[in-house]
């Protein structure tokens, strides 16, 4: 079992704008954030880190869903636990959208408000670790209309950013955006 440091891991740092009655980052002005190859680790021993840094609690193993979506009752963590995939943050439709190939050993942080869906399984094994805040349930936004956009906003505006890294503690990439 290993965590890299923080040091020495490569960070992806995503501002996404809103597209067609999604967020993005645009309300919580945080990143998109991906640490890239940041551990070689079982999903009993990552979901043991995330419960001792205790900003998430792990709460499912699964695929991500093939529609777009995003959270606005929560920021969502997701640590890749096994193969490799291309996702899609921002909405297809989104010019500022970001594709990236995400593979075992990542960890994705997403932002309250940023869409997110699988666009390709490139393994047929691809699964991530799903952590939330503390307290936290997340609800399925798939956009808004003027009728709820008031809602969904307040949802958003009200999420804390974390006080501590959710995988490195007391210093971490989280940290600096």
């Amino acid at each position: 079992m290993s965590f890299k440091p923080p040091s020495s891991i490569r960070v992806s740092s995503h501002f996404i704008p809103a597209h067609s009655g999604i967020p993005n980052t645009s309300i919580q002005n945080k990143p998109l954030l991906i640490y890239h190859s940041a551990f070689d680790a079982s999903v009993a021993q990552l979901s043991s880190r995330l419960k001792d840094v205790g900003v998430v609690v792990p709460q499912w193993q699964y695929t991500m869903y093939r529609q777009t979506h995003f959270h606005s009752t929560t920021h969502e963590v997701l640590g890749i636990i096994s193969g490799r995939a291309r996702l899609c943050f921002g909405g297809e439709q989104n010019p500022g959208r970001v594709e990236p190939v995400v593979e075992k050993g990542d960890l994705i942080i997403i932002p309250a408000g940023v869409a997110h869906r699988l666009l390709e399984d490139q393994t047929g094994t691809f699964q991530m670790l799903g952590s939330y805040p503390p307290g936290k349930s997340w609800d399925m936004c798939y956009g808004f209309g003027k009728e709820d956009e008031g809602e969904v906003r307040r949802n958003i505006e009200q999420q804390k950013w974390f006080d501590r890294d959710p995988l490195y503690g007391d210093d971490g990439p989280a940290l600096h955006v």
